[in-house]
């Protein structure tokens, strides 16, 4: 019996330890590489190949440089930058002169201290079919 309660308390500690240690935020887990400096200025993502898919980014503060994994995404050819997240409005509807739709979109995150446009506008070439009605709503009838 006291072998079976020794085991569960052994059991617990591990446990706990195991919780402590998952626990640690992510900076705290950072600061186990040796650096002190608490100022990184971070550049792009740049691809290894291509101009998207996976690549690195370097930072830089005072005399320490490194290097982390990062990820441009294939579909985002946009001028912004994929360091800049927008928080975009609905499309707004289409220009008979121009034949495009636009929409804007505020910024709401820069990542790795981006220098970002605060508002962007995105253009689109118009549909060129018509929208059908939706399947719960049929025609009315004509009497």
């Amino acid at each position: 019996m006291k072998v079976r309660g020794l085991l569960l308390l052994l059991l617990a500690l591990i446990l706990l330890a195991a919780t402590a240690e998952a626990g640690k935020s992510k900076k705290e887990k950072a600061k186990k590489d040796g650096s002190k400096c608490e100022d990184w200025r971070w550049g792009p993502c740049v691809p290894n190949s291509k101009d998207c898919g996976l690549g690195y980014r370097e930072g830089t503060c005072k005399d320490e440089s490194k290097k982390l994994k990062c990820k441009i995404p294939c579909n985002w050819k946009k001028k912004f930058g994929a360091d800049c997240k927008y928080k975009f409005e609905s499309w707004g509807g289409c220009s008979a002169q121009t034949g495009v739709k636009t929409r804007s979109g505020i910024l709401k995150k820069a990542l790795y201290n981006a220098q970002c446009e605060e508002i962007v506008y995105v253009t689109k070439p118009c549909s060129s079919k018509m929208k059908s009605k939706s399947k719960g709503q049929s025609p009315p009838f004509l009497s």
